[in-house]
């Protein structure tokens, strides 16, 4: 892009164009866009999710589910815990209010969530996009969302949505269809893809911040400690983690307080 200077505007042609010295050093380069950089990121998503996805479709089997209905449930609710439930409850002939009651216990976690990335919504964004956001809060997918500095950019957890949200639904049907085909043993290996995947999203920040670190330590300890203790160890997996994400929080923000002016960390 060319730069006239102010003051050679009317004046001869003879005097050649000026470059600006940042521009002239810095060739300018196209920004992807943030729906193409979230459709990046969640590429390993996907394939975890499309793993996964096989054991969950051997339940939704079992519970006499359809290939068409395990993946139009996996498209409404984008939860592995809360579809475990409910399918087995599916299975077992529970009524509509059980079913509901336990779903929404099972998924509780993913209100802390949301809590946090409406932290980072903008004021002004229209209810539209809150709503498009709020629909698939998964762990993982909101651990890639709020990893990212600044505010949250609803196309990037669009992005995300768009090619891990299909792989778990097709996986589901898949698993309905040949799940029972493969052995036990490979359907398990490719469950571990997820474990694996999630270790790669907060790695990389607790390395950064001290206080991200012993949280995640603190939170693998305490997680299975709770499977010990009588009077918590009969809770489920939803209250668990609401359980164990409030009080070590609150324990880090005493220790590691955040002044207000002070930047989000990367």
């Amino acid at each position: 892009m060319w730069y006239i200077p102010p003051y050679s505007r009317g004046v001869s042609e003879a005097f050649p164009p000026v470059l600006p010295e940042r521009e002239s050093m810095e060739p300018m380069k196209p920004k992807k866009s943030a729906f193409a950089q979230g459709l990046r990121d969640g590429i390993p998503i996907a394939l975890g999710y499309f793993a996964v996805a096989f054991s969950l479709g051997i339940a939704a089997r079992d519970a006499g589910l359809t290939p068409f209905q395990g993946m139009l449930a996996s498209l409404l609710c984008v939860a592995s815990a809360g579809e475990y439930a409910l399918f087995t409850l599916v299975g077992a002939g529970a009524a509509y209010l059980e079913v509901a009651l336990v779903t929404l216990i099972t998924n509780a976690r993913y209100f802390l969530m949301s809590c946090a990335l409406s932290q980072r919504i903008r004021p002004d964004m229209p209810d539209l996009h809150r709503w498009g956001v709020g629909f698939a809060v998964t762990d993982e997918i909101f651990g890639i969302s709020i990893a990212r500095p600044g505010p949250l950019e609803p196309r990037y957890h669009y992005g995300a949505m768009a090619i891990s949200i299909p792989a778990w639904a097709v996986g589901t049907a898949l698993g309905i269809l040949m799940g029972t085909i493969l052995p036990l043993r490979v359907v398990s290996a490719l469950s571990v893809a997820l474990y694996g995947m999630f270790l790669a999203i907060i790695i990389p920040p607790a390395r950064k911040e001290l206080s991200v670190a012993i949280c995640v330590l603190a939170g693998f300890g305490c997680s299975w400690l709770f499977g010990f203790l009588p009077a918590l160890q009969d809770l489920s997996p939803g209250m668990r983690t609401i359980i164990l994400t409030l009080g070590i929080s609150a324990v880090i923000a005493l220790i590691f307080p955040r002044k207000e002016d002070e930047p989000d960390a990367e």
